[in-house]
């Protein structure tokens, strides 16, 4: 079905977000006309791209930047772009391939993974002409809409928007939110990143920028966002450890995000046992860890299963709890006393840190990537070697012993989160780069 039919038919009001009282700390672009703007995003599925999109689609000026965006097939993110209204347009193009060797009627599944090998080679061939199908639609419906410039979200939209300024003569703005890449691509990575059709590439950390020492002109870094009304503990019920019958005074150390190796969670297993068995009994009764998301069906292996596994061979059925994808994190997070953020790997800027610092919470966290850009260490809670599991477990220890220190550090998170990872500012900043990128800001 073409990306035509697929529109939206209920289009968002149009009507602008409520301004923050310091929005004219950053001062807007004037635009010659209204830009229309495609935003691609590479993946239908829940994670921080689609989520970070969302903060920057709700608070730019509708009155300014027309937000069409394209997603391979509906799906959580869809539901909440749909249901927040914050697209006119919101279209799906099916060939927008999310996994090489994904079936062609239906998302990926991990059993199909273990598909015998013609089945994955015909269906990786067929996934190369699906995906020229859908370069060839999309520069059709570029050039169809008028649009002045393609936003593309996503490691996989950034190669397509690279190629899509070539066929369609319409500039892209890459949205870097990761910081390496395979061998096998790097090269097309960097000459796109170069080309003229990228016209300037937005990265959430430093971290990310260190990939284009080639283009650095190009190049600018503006943090993730979110709303800090919408995480404003004050606001919210919480409703983990009612679900969980935990004791009043419980001491909960909570993590959340996609439950992958990379994403450190076998660390703050064992982390975790070492803490507990350092304890007093009373301390141990107090303590308790819990940790939302899962395991995208595309991914191998089950690596949610292995964790939960792995907490059951070590005795901490009892103390640490894997609860599973939750739409909503904030209620749960709500009830978090401290965060752990444990990614081992250069963790471009994850969003856990900035969720759980605009909830209120401390956070410990291993020292990668653009971690170090947000948390600030001692003040608003503390980085740690990478994958050091002994030292992460005593800061588990002292922050479980300091509620003052908790309280303290809890503060200073949700002000720094006000002050700099603000939505409706960053997504100013980010309307400005679109103004510059698209050719249409004024001066």
């Amino acid at each position: 079905m073409s990306l035509a039919q697929r529109e939206n038919p209920h289009p968002a009001s149009g009507q602008s977000p409520t301004p923050r009282a310091d929005d004219s700390s950053i001062p807007l672009l004037a635009a010659r006309r209204k830009a229309r703007v495609l935003f691609i995003n590479d993946t239908a599925r829940n994670g921080g791209p689609g989520r970070s999109l969302f903060y920057i689609l709700r608070f730019l000026d509708p009155s300014v930047i027309h937000r069409a965006v394209v997603l391979p097939r509906p799906g959580v993110i869809s539901e909440l772009y749909s249901s927040r209204g914050v697209t006119e347009d919101l279209l799906f193009e099916p060939d927008l391939v999310e996994n090489p060797i994904e079936p062609f009627d239906r998302p990926m599944v991990r059993e199909d993974f273990e598909a015998p090998p013609y089945v994955r080679g015909a269906r990786a061939a067929v996934n190369v002409l699906r995906a020229g199908r859908a370069m060839a639609r999309l520069t059709r419906l570029i050039r169809r809409g008028q649009f002045d410039l393609v936003y593309c979200n996503g490691t996989n939209a950034d190669f397509a928007g690279g190629l899509l300024a070539k066929t369609s003569g319409v500039p892209v703005l890459w949205h870097v939110r990761y910081t390496s890449l395979p061998k096998a691509v790097r090269g097309l990575h960097d000459r796109l990143a170069a080309s003229q059709g990228v016209a300037r590439i937005v990265c959430v950390s430093k971290a990310s920028a260190g990939l284009f020492p080639h283009c650095p002109e190009k190049v600018r870094v503006i943090h993730n966002a979110l709303d800090t009304e919408e995480f404003d503990a004050s606001g919210i019920t919480p409703r983990l450890k009612t679900e969980l019958g935990l004791p009043p005074d419980a001491v909960v150390f909570g993590s959340q995000g996609r439950i992958l190796p990379r994403k450190g969670y076998v660390e703050m297993i064992h982390a975790a046992r070492i803490a507990l068995a350092a304890m007093s009994e009373e301390e141990r009764r107090r303590a308790f860890f819990a940790v939302l998301g899962d395991t995208p069906e595309d991914i191998r292996p089950d690596h949610l299963g292995e964790c939960r596994a792995l907490v059951s061979t070590l005795g901490l059925d009892d103390k640490f709890r894997f609860l599973g994808f939750c739409a909503d994190i904030k209620p749960y997070a709500a009830d978090f006393d401290v965060a752990v953020v444990p990614s081992v790997y250069a963790d471009p800027l994850p969003r856990a840190v900035i969720e759980a610092m605009a909830l209120s919470k401390p956070v410990i966290a291993f020292d990668v990537g653009g971690v170090s850009e947000m948390l600030q260490g001692g003040t608003t809670g503390t980085l740690v070697r990478a994958g050091d599991s002994d030292a992460l477990a005593q800061e588990m220890l002292r922050y479980l012993r300091d509620p003052e220190l908790r309280a303290a550090q809890g503060r200073a998170g949700r002000l720094r989160v006000e002050q700099d990872f603000d939505g409706a500012r960053q997504a100013r900043r980010i309307q400005n780069q679109i103004l510059e990128a698209s050719g249409l800001a004024v001066g």
